[in-house]
């Protein structure tokens, strides 16, 4: 189904169909017309002489200085190869692909004042697979400024932008919010499959299922906990945790225990980041802005995303928690003194072979990576100097949008050791029933990695981790 842009209804799967699925992209009529009248005010502003920032002035520092009509097509030109400061590795192309589809919802929006033939030359470029090559590093987060600038030398591919379009085309917040918007869907599949690997967990560890009564969230009313629970619940109905006497403590470790209460938060927080990135997709994030209804254009500062910058730091620090207590989980699993099986969860005790047991090692050092990339940036300023002092903010939307994508991919793996080594474990209780849902999990990590019997090599659990990125733990799958 095509995704039709109209400037306010793009949504978080839009945004994956069309990056990662190749959905086909068009504006919507309304969208076509607004942008043809909104252009018509950039040129009536021109008309008047009126002194408008980055329209007939320079911009940064330079906004001091005026710009002459003759001089206009000259200056929109320059602009942008002289903004070409990015660096570093080129973004993947689902990353270009969701940038690419949030400048055009911008565009559409009308606010930046573009001709509709831009807007159309983008939806283009997406349609026929024809990315520009964007580079990662560079930006401060107050526009997106390097990356942007690659975006926009390889859509013009030559031909010069109109007066306006220069500054239109770089100064926004398309590409982190676009990268946001990937890794917020992927912490959403990874949280569905720890919701998974957290009730293998409790049947490997022959856990204490008190911690799922239902006075839990009707005392403590969060959504996510009452969510979180549900689906915990739901992954366990007809296991044997539920028979009198099969747990083996009256209280669990706190990793085992707290399962609901971590998730739920996790549940919480991503519901707000989602919430933020709603808005964002849909939001102006240019200077200056087109007010049509007063036939004029203001400078602003909507570029500045603390909103999302901000509460994907939050996410960040809420999942950082999340994966220490599965870490921990898995190693108790892995532990005789903790889950009662033998040593690495051999096959039977008394053996001299590791097992299992390597998998603690890569999972500490896994987890202490994820952890490293919950330390906030939103707030950082490295200096103030830059554009006499004019510039002296900044929020980072970018890095906390690529520590987030990073922080999820190496979450995946952590959980893919996770549900490696719960099956393990639970093969080894051999219990009377699992769940509904966790049987269906057990099948399907025994599906592409076996029982790890005496004299086995250590298992691949690659195989695994593609399972998780491609959603096959979350509910619908």
């Amino acid at each position: 189904m095509t995704v039709v842009l109209d400037g306010n209804g793009l949504t978080l799967a839009d945004v994956v169909r069309v990056a990662r699925g190749g959905e086909r992209v068009e504006l919507a009529p309304n969208a076509v017309e607004r942008m043809a009248r909104t252009r018509a005010v950039v040129e009536r502003v021109l008309s008047r002489g009126e002194r408008v920032y980055g329209l007939t002035t320079g911009v940064g520092a330079r906004k001091k200085f005026d710009v002459g009509l003759e001089e206009l097509d000259e200056f929109n030109r320059k602009m942008v190869s002289r903004h070409r400061t990015s660096q570093g590795p080129e973004a993947p192309e689902d990353w270009v692909r969701a940038t690419l589809l949030r400048l055009a919802n911008g565009f559409a929006k009308g606010t930046a004042g573009v001709r509709p033939e831009l807007a159309e030359r983008v939806v283009t470029a997406l349609n026929e697979q024809r990315h520009p090559r964007v580079r990662l590093l560079g930006s401060l987060g107050q526009a997106d400024l390097p990356q942007m600038t690659d975006l926009a030398l390889g859509l013009l591919d030559g031909t010069g932008p109109a007066p306006k379009e220069a500054l239109a085309l770089m100064n926004n917040n398309a590409f982190s919010t676009g990268v946001a918007a990937l890794a917020v869907a992927d912490t959403r599949t990874l949280l569905e499959t720890l919701e998974v690997a957290g009730a293998l967990d409790l049947e490997a560890f022959a856990g204490n299922l008190s911690i799922l009564h239902r006075a839990v969230s009707e005392t403590r009313p969060y959504p996510g906990l009452r969510q979180s629970l549900e689906r915990q619940r739901a992954l366990l109905e007809g296991s044997y945790l539920w028979d009198d006497g099969a747990a083996r403590n009256l209280q669990d470790p706190l990793s085992f225990r707290c399962i609901p209460q971590l998730h739920g938060a996790l549940r919480d927080a991503l519901g707000f980041v989602e919430a933020q990135l709603a808005v964002e997709l849909n939001a102006s994030q240019e200077n200056p802005l087109l007010v049509e209804a007063e036939d004029r254009i203001v400078s602003v500062s909507n570029f500045d995303v603390l909103p999302l910058a901000a509460a994907l730091d939050f996410l960040r620090i809420v999942l950082a928690s999340v994966l220490t207590s599965a870490n921990e989980r898995m190693e108790k699993l892995l532990e005789w003194p903790f889950s009662g099986l033998p040593e690495g969860l051999a096959p039977e005790r008394g053996l001299t072979e590791d097992s299992l047991a390597e998998f603690g090692v890569a999972g500490a050092g896994l987890t202490s990576e994820a952890r490293l990339l919950a330390h906030p940036v939103s707030y950082e300023l490295s200096t103030t100097t830059h554009a006499e002092g004019i510039e002296d903010r900044m929020t980072m939307a970018p890095l906390g949008a690529r520590r987030l994508a990073e922080m999820t991919e190496l979450g995946a793996r952590v959980v893919a050791i996770e549900l490696v080594v719960a099956a393990q474990a639970v093969d080894l209780r051999s219990p009377r029933a699992l769940g509904a849902g966790t049987h269906a999990a057990h099948e399907r990590v025994r599906g592409v990695v076996p029982f790890a019997g005496e004299g086995a090599f250590l298992p691949d659990v690659e195989p695994v981790f593609d399972l998780i990125r491609a959603g096959r733990f979350a509910p619908s799958s």
